[in-house]
């Protein structure tokens, strides 16, 4: 093997809300039928790269009990395997991971006992289908000691200020790196994802640790300290979909975009298929007087209602009578009779009352300011006739 693969899934996004309370933003259910981190681990397995490390910290409950097996994405072999690490604590140390270059250091004996030329490093919260075996080619044939993958951000498509930007000459050499700029000078974004020659790699990791000044951070320190010391350091520009799902808009967006036949990523390419546990439900059940459109609904739903683009996650039931529009329900959540979803995303296990209106369509605003994706947290109850206007964001029972 000549690569080894890394995926970051530590972090925790507090601009999820209650959404990511109390599971990682790499465990947030996607169509359905996956977690965001499925696609970094299928595209690891799809690039043959059969041992990869998973790096955790918040909330992990749920990603480690959706990782408890390595056979769904065909990890389980004898030299390969997938390793889940969590901060280590020992009488030296009881930090958790104070970046992600930390993190990789914490876990370098790891690293160091691979013994593959290549690391291949991604983060869990992307959604995007990638042939990372291009990508170390092209940074062997360019001698680079770092590549970065990049996508240039067409305006409105979204907030740059949530990555690294990047500037780049004609050679394809990057001459400047920023992590998270108020004022970026650059389309140009970080898609999370790094290849690295181990030597090269190994060494900066160790230099930043013994720096108590630095962050510990790939965007924030190795990379520009690999720049401002000559490495050769490359950029990938990538001309695919991908979407970071770390806020409400963008998972959102994520979903809505998976059941457009405009959107360029098919997750019914048997070529390059994405893998996940498997949740054993019951199948679908369909009621006589349903009416489902343009809608993806998963294993275990007893649908009697309307749903109209919409994303359906398993164990979902939708009375007679309600209707779903343009929304994400979570696992578990029950929509009564008579209620209403549109533009909206339902927590796990929520219950959302009896002609209940949660959210609205954005025509039916006049001020568009105040329109958004309207989100009721997991585990919660919307009473009977309730109103949640859009934008809103519900934590508690109402």
């Amino acid at each position: 093997m000549r690569a080894l693969g890394i995926i970051l899934a530590g972090g925790n996004s507090n601009k999820l809300g209650d959404l990511s309370a109390k599971r990682a933003v790499a465990a947030m259910p996607i169509t359905g039928s996956y977690r965001a981190i499925d696609f970094a681990l299928s595209n690891m397995t799809n690039s043959h790269i059969q041992k990869v490390a998973v790096f955790t910290q918040y909330n992990t409950r749920s990603l480690n009990e959706h990782l408890n097996s390595s056979k769904w994405w065909d990890f389980g072999r004898k030299q390969g395997g997938l390793f889940i690490f969590t901060p280590t604590i020992t009488a030296a140390n009881s930090y958790w991971y104070k970046g992600t270059a930390d993190a990789l250091y914490q876990n370098i004996k790891f690293l160091k006992e691979s013994h593959e030329p290549y690391v291949v490093i991604a983060s869990g919260d992307g959604i995007y289908k990638l042939d990372y075996n291009k990508v170390l080619e092209e940074h062997i044939s360019n001698g680079a000691d770092i590549t970065v993958v990049c996508k240039d951000m067409a305006p409105g498509e979204d907030d740059i200020n949530r990555f690294g930007v990047i500037k780049m000459n004609e050679d394809g050499r990057i001459i400047d790196f920023e992590e998270k700029p108020k004022n970026p000078r650059s389309t140009l974004a970080s898609m999370g994802i790094y290849i690295f020659t181990w030597k090269k790699l190994k060494a900066y990791l160790i230099a930043n640790e013994n720096d108590k000044e630095a962050s510990k951070d790939f965007g924030k320190n190795i990379i520009p300290d690999m720049r401002e010391a000559g490495e050769k350091l490359v950029a990938y520009r990538f001309d695919g979909y991908w979407k970071d799902v770390g806020t409400i808009d963008s998972l959102w967006e994520a979903n809505m975009d998976l059941i457009n036949p405009n959107i360029p990523i098919d997750l019914y390419d048997t070529s390059w298929k994405i893998y996940s546990r498997n949740p054993v439900m019951p199948p679908q059940s369909i009621g006589k007087n349903a009416q489902v459109q343009n809608s993806m609904v998963t294993e275990g739903c007893v649908i009697d209602g309307s749903v109209e683009f919409s994303m359906i996650s398993d164990g979902v039931t939708v009375e007679e009578g309600a209707e779903i529009l343009d929304s994400i329900l979570m696992p578990g959540a029950v929509v009564k009779k008579g209620a209403k979803v549109e533009y909206a995303i339902v927590g796990e296990n929520t219950v959302i009352g009896e002609n209940a209106q949660i959210g609205a369509r954005p025509e039916t605003i006049e001020d568009k300011d105040s329109w958004g994706v309207a989100v009721v947290g997991n585990n919660l109850t919307v009473s009977d006739g309730s109103v949640v206007a859009p934008k809103a964001i519900i934590y508690e029972n109402i």
